[in-house]
């Protein structure tokens, strides 16, 4: 007889909204009161399992264990800088498969930068994640637990996460739903309450995907991966933009902009030679008048060196030519921020450390 065609793997608890916990528990006969205590345990305590519950019913507890598991990321290696500002984890999930979550260390911020997909699709030739490809979607529990797994650490220093970007590995557009239910869970009021503008969504340029979170409604931060406006340049770098070409991606921005009355942030990592000088930075300025409403500039653009990979063979730009390239646009009236490096020294490009994980 082979055991394992009865077993059923338990559901994470994590993928639940406090709705769904609250109809389970009221199946089983429980005061509508109990959903409440179990979400704060799992949102405001980091519970790790139905045992440290301690203000629940032994019954109840066994029966949460027996229904749930509470945790399916395994902490795996991690590297932490020389200045302690960033920590890398490598959670391990089945099959051999991993991801990444990073914790940067600001002034006054703790931000988080965490995965939603097991590799990526869009095959973006200077990013770590697309050289490894697309593996799997995670669940909005496994999204949620890598926010709740650094909460945790940072609990017990007293400290407390100020703001989250969906940039790590993955494009969160291509697991929508999942994405938006663990952004739901998080800023749930009764749980881990993080306001919605403390949330920053960064994507390759996914237009139906920019679309739909203009109509959600929602005040989560909308960041795109843009690096060049010339579409030769950028279909070499991100191959998705000859399905979504830059023309008609700003077009889709400036719409979110108009309906959201929300300001856009354009990514760009400068590549030596590529993309980083005063001529491309006079282009784009150029491009992005069109975010300018009743003397507001409704966009930023955030600038950093590329993080190299061994997989592709150009170089970042230097610093001096970054300072150049950031004047140019606020020579034009484009807000710009040269950002600060953090964990260059422990490779914390998106999916640097699980692609060696999946070599070795």
């Amino acid at each position: 007889m082979n055991l394992n065609n009865n077993y059923v793997e338990k559901r994470l608890i994590l993928d639940l909204s406090l709705e769904e916990l609250s109809q389970i528990l009221h199946s089983w006969g429980e005061p509508s009161y109990r959903a409440k205590q179990i979400w704060q345990g799992l949102y405001k305590n980091y519970r790790k399992n139905a045992f440290e519950f301690t203000n629940l019913p032994k019954s109840l507890r066994d029966r949460l264990s027996e229904n749930f598991r509470f945790r399916s990321l395994i902490p795996g290696d991690y590297l932490e800088s020389k200045d302690k500002f960033t920590r890398k984890t490598l959670f391990h999930l089945d099959n051999n498969n991993a991801i990444e979550a990073v914790l940067m260390r600001y002034n006054k911020r703790r931000t988080l930068c965490i995965s939603t997909q097991v590799g990526c699709a869009m095959g973006c030739t200077f990013c770590a994640t697309g050289q490894m490809g697309f593996k799997k979607n995670l669940s909005n529990g496994q999204i949620t637990e890598q926010v709740i797994f650094y909460a945790d650490q940072l609990n017990q220093t007293g400290e407390k996460v100020t703001n989250i970007v969906i940039m790590g590995m993955g494009e969160p557009f291509l697991n929508y739903d999942e994405t938006i239910k663990a952004l739901d869970n998080l800023s749930h009021p009764d749980g881990f309450n993080m306001g919605a503008r403390k949330f920053t969504i960064s994507t390759v340029g996914i237009i139906p995907g920019i679309k739909r979170i203009m109509n959600l409604k929602k005040q989560y931060n909308l960041a795109i991966s843009l690096h060049s406006i010339q579409n030769h340049t950028r279909s070499a770098l991100l191959p998705i933009n000859k399905k979504y070409p830059v023309k008609d991606l700003l077009e889709a921005c400036k719409e979110y902009v108009k309906v959201s009355h929300r300001r856009i942030t354009f990514e760009w990592a400068l590549i030596k030679g590529i993309n980083d000088s005063i001529e491309h930075a006079r282009e784009l300025a150029k491009q992005l008048q069109m975010f300018k409403f009743d003397g507001s500039t409704l966009c930023h653009v955030n600038i950093i060196l590329l993080n190299p990979t061994k997989e592709f063979d150009k170089s970042p730009s230097t610093i001096t030519q970054a300072n150049s390239f950031k004047q140019e646009l606020e020579n034009y009236g484009i807000p710009c921020t040269f950002r600060l490096d953090r964990g260059s020294d422990i490779q914390a490009g998106c999916g640097q450390l699980a692609t060696k994980n999946v070599k070795q």
